[in-house]
């Protein structure tokens, strides 16, 4: 059986004096892939924020690889990658500048190769000089993406990854996240699309497991 990377002891939150989830417990293991659902407001983006640190508002234990979140928090941002369903980059930067800063951000080394071959990978290698508000929404998003490539994360938190990408760009998404599933990577994404994977995908409801 994979090793349990990430735990949910008993979490509970919530906004503005509603609860959003309460006694949530679950685990996600080596190479795998677990999908968030649930109605909006459910509380799925909220419990991506906390564990990628950008918010406190809970009750309950998180345990990074058998051992306390809030004691390694430092490591785990090091270690975990989360992409939010906004775009996330700096309009008057181009590509190649936003990358480099979100290196900067984790305190990582840009290394130019990299971002060459992470640019490369979401088909915006001829658009890399341009600023960014001068790309469509798809564009934009895909620059966001690059991130994912740019980084030695073990387990990717995704919220609405398929946002402002075409059909095509779906198809390529899902195969990333395969790939990096199978090379021992973990995901924890939420999604109102219709996932089509060629492997196991597990599905957490907030307040019940399918």
């Amino acid at each position: 059986m994979s090793a349990q990377v990430l735990q949910l002891q008993r979490l509970y939150s919530e906004r503005d004096e509603r609860v959003l989830f309460a006694e949530l417990s679950m685990t996600i293991a080596v190479g795998e892939i677990l999908q968030l659902a649930g109605p909006n407001g459910s509380g799925k983006t909220t419990l991506l924020r906390i564990l990628a640190g950008l918010s406190t508002r809970y009750e309950g234990e998180i345990l990074w690889r058998g051992a306390s979140l809030a004691k390694q928090r430092a490591a785990f941002r090091q270690q975990s990658l989360y992409l939010g369903h906004g775009s996330a980059i700096k309009s008057q930067l181009n590509a190649v500048e936003n990358l480099r800063w979100s290196c900067a951000m984790r305190g990582q080394r840009a290394d130019q190769r990299q971002i060459d071959m992470a640019l490369d990978k979401v088909g915006l290698s001829e658009f890399s000089q341009q600023p960014c508000y001068s790309l469509s929404a798809g564009q934009q998003r895909r620059v966001n993406l690059a991130r994912l490539f740019c980084s030695d994360a073990q387990l990717w938190l995704l919220d609405e990854p398929f946002t402002a990408i075409d059909q095509r760009g779906v198809a390529e998404i899902e195969q990333w996240i395969c790939e990096f599933a199978d090379a021992g990577g973990a995901v924890l994404l939420t999604t109102h699309h219709p996932l089509q994977l060629p492997r196991p995908l597990r599905r957490v409801e907030l307040g019940g497991e399918q």
